[in-house]
């Protein structure tokens, strides 16, 4: 019997590498494809797919919100296996509950076993809402009692500085490089993807209006009208950075700044 199935990732190259994977096991049948949360909800209602691939970290509506909207509004909740690239906490979240990951970049042998796992759960019609709800519970109260990461490590001129995430204005990344621009001072950063920064910083003030670019939306001085529809963000640095909003975060935007 084969295993309807969705992909939602934000990132294209992330929806299509998973999409490629998933070509290798014939019981997979991939119905459907998102880009965000509003998008994940409506297929599975439109859809009722058996299986979902689900990115933790999305913009605006992020995976763990899907399900709470899947669950408020009573729809058939189904079996999710969540693709990150960080967290920790989140990891052993999954583990405790055992609610299905895979980590990015992702490994065709524990897509393999995730697929194992949901096949067994499906076929003996066990019902992941309560694991799934237990899971969105322990992630908010960890978010609540849990001190995140307040300090970035910038390197510049030899040194590796402490930075007040706070203080971080934007960061970018250009072959396999991040550059960081804080208040006071410019470097690079230990960390080598932007996700994996992103996930250090609090997701009410940092947002990714482009896949190369990370900023903080308290420093954000100007949207600025750009050709074909498009928008450029210009920052409150010193150099007056301007950095691009892609197509698929203009609707981010707009809620952002109520535009």
């Amino acid at each position: 019997m084969p295993i309807n199935t969705i992909i939602v990732d934000d990132e294209k190259p992330a929806r299509e590498e998973l999409a490629y994977l998933l070509k290798g096991f014939p019981e997979i049948n991939v119905i459907g494809q998102g880009k965000n949360g509003v998008e994940a909800v409506n297929l599975i209602k439109e859809h009722s797919p058996d299986l979902v691939f689900l990115d933790v970290q999305m913009p605006g509506l992020d995976g763990f919100g899907v399900l709470k909207k899947l669950v408020e509004r009573k729809m058939k909740v189904p079996h999710v296996v969540f693709a990150t690239a960080f967290d920790h906490y989140a990891v052993q979240a999954f583990d405790v509950n055992a609610v299905d990951y895979v980590l990015k970049p992702f490994d065709k042998a524990r897509i393999s076993k995730a697929i194992q796992r949901a096949r067994r759960e499906i076929e003996a019609q066990t019902s992941p809402v309560e694991r799934l709800e237990n899971l969105v519970s322990q992630l908010g109260a960890a978010k609540q009692t849990s001190t995140p990461p307040v300090k970035i490590i910038v390197k510049t001129q030899q040194k590796l500085l402490l930075v007040d995430a706070e203080d971080l204005i934007f960061a970018s990344i250009e072959r396999g490089m991040i550059s960081v621009t804080a208040k006071d001072i410019e470097g690079t950063s230990n960390y080598r993807r932007l996700e994996e920064l992103n996930a250090a910083l609090d997701s009410d003030f940092f947002w990714r209006p482009h896949r190369s670019f990370l900023v903080n939306i308290h420093y954000i001085k100007e949207v600025v009208p750009w050709f074909k529809s498009t928008f450029m963000l210009k920052m409150n640095d010193k150099k007056q950075t301007e950095i691009p909003v892609s197509r698929s975060q203009i609707k981010r935007m707009r809620e952002l700044f109520k535009l």
